[in-house]
């Protein structure tokens, strides 16, 4: 099989990793992939928002089965336009994508199905948004309703901060046409959980629950990121609280969907918060969370393209979906500086032991040589029987890789391990 893996960061490597594995693969190409991916796929340079020239590509090449795994070609119509060519795909087509496209719309799909999440209103006049926020109690979170690179949450502590949000979205446009329209929602409180779940539109099978760590600096002080390390299992996603999301969250969203007429085939993310009132929806991703894959992915021990081409073909049930009993972590090596500016260009020293377990996100090859090329640059995995032994094999690999201007936080899972402790 010729297989097309439509991305280029961390999460895109452990993908293409984990379908390596397949014996009846004999090709895969990433588009653009990166540096890294280069060693695992034939990387294209085409750019994964290039809707028309992927479609051609996949045309040419007689590509038997793609795997579209970032949120912009999805929310654009990946899928559809690969679909229509006769070229089937693992992800949600355009219309089911747009429970990530649209904060509002998945806000009030879940509203109207009485699905958990945070109060909220939804705005789409700067000065009525501004008016609204004399009324509100503090913290309260404004979410631009489009897609932002992750960016567009803000945690507003007090009336300014949220004014200023407010007018960097609506007025300044900081986030494009994503913040023409506002979400201003209530503040949560809880453990945070990661859960990624394989969906046919007719069966939902959780995978291993994960936590994912935003902020750069150790105890989750400093800016968010796209995510600074993850680990799974989330030892706050109990039996009971399994059951709790499955019946009132995970169930509920699939037949919400499918009774708007937008069927949702592939990896749906649900965002938790474990509050002090129960499991509640915090967002949705319509793909892949990363770097949550890399610590899902590797504890997979069933084949991951049987599954996907199982979830395609709506026949999720018939398929075995297995994990490991064990744990993963994984700590992403940054550049010094991010998510702000940084320098690059530096070579990469991974020992060939290792290259197994680290997944390449922002890495460019020139001349021979691995170079950094952006603000997070490896996630660097480790899986072992429990997590005390996953965080520590995880970063004594860390210490035997390098670059020039390497940052990376030194507390990924000690909040999971303080959990388990609690216990």
């Amino acid at each position: 099989m010729k297989i097309l893996v439509i991305g280029g960061g961390g999460r895109e490597h452990a993908v293409i990793k984990a379908i390596k594995k397949n014996p009846d693969v004999e090709c895969i190409y990433a588009l653009p992939g990166n540096g890294g991916i280069a060693a695992d796929a034939i990387c294209v340079n085409i750019g994964a928002k290039d809707i028309d020239a992927i479609v051609d590509f996949a045309v040419e090449k007689a590509i038997d089965y793609a795997i579209v795994t970032p949120d912009d070609p999805l929310v654009l119509g990946a899928v559809d336009a690969l679909n229509a060519k006769g070229i089937p795909c693992f992800g949600p087509d355009k219309k089911a994508a747009i429970i990530e496209g649209s904060k509002a719309f998945s806000k009030n799909l879940m509203k109207k199905y009485s699905i958990p999440t945070a109060e909220y209103e939804i705005f789409d006049n700067k000065e009525a948004a501004l008016a609204y926020l004399a009324g509100v109690d503090y913290p309260i979170v404004v979410k631009a309703d489009g897609l932002a690179l992750g960016k567009g949450v803000i945690i507003a502590q007090d009336r300014k901060e949220a004014e200023d949000a407010v007018v960097s979205m609506m007025e300044d446009k900081v986030f494009g046409a994503s913040g023409d329209n506002v979400v201003i929602e209530e503040f949560l409180t809880g453990p945070e959980v990661s859960v990624l779940a394989f969906t046919d539109g007719k069966t939902v099978v959780p995978m291993v629950s994960s936590m994912d760590h935003k902020r750069a600096g150790d105890n989750d002080t400093g800016l968010n990121t796209g995510g600074m390390g993850t680990i799974a299992p989330n030892p706050y996603y109990t039996a009971d609280v399994a059951k709790v999301c499955m019946d009132e969250i995970f169930i509920p969203t699939m037949n919400a969907m499918n009774a708007e007429g937008r069927t949702f085939k592939g990896c749906l993310y649900f965002g938790l918060m474990l509050t002090p009132k129960g499991p509640k929806v915090i967002e949705y991703n319509c793909r892949f969370g990363d770097p949550e894959t890399q610590v899902v992915l590797p504890l997979l021990k069933s084949d991951l393209l049987t599954i996907m081409m199982a979830v395609t073909e709506e026949r999720l049930a018939e398929a075995t979906v297995e994990f490991d009993d064990g744990a993963a972590c994984c700590v992403i090596m940054a550049s010094k500086g991010y998510p702000q500016k940084y320098d690059k260009g530096f070579e990469i020293s991974i020992p060939e032991e290792l290259s197994s377990s680290v997944y390449v996100a922002g890495a460019e090859m020139r001349d021979g040589k691995l170079l950094t090329s952006g603000g997070r640059v490896l996630g660097v995995t480790a899986t072992a029987d429990t997590l005390p032994d996953a965080i520590k094999a995880a970063y004594g690999k860390v210490e035997n890789i390098s670059f020039d201007n390497a940052y990376y936080r030194h507390d990924i899972g000690a909040r999971a391990l303080k959990a388990l402790t609690e216990e």
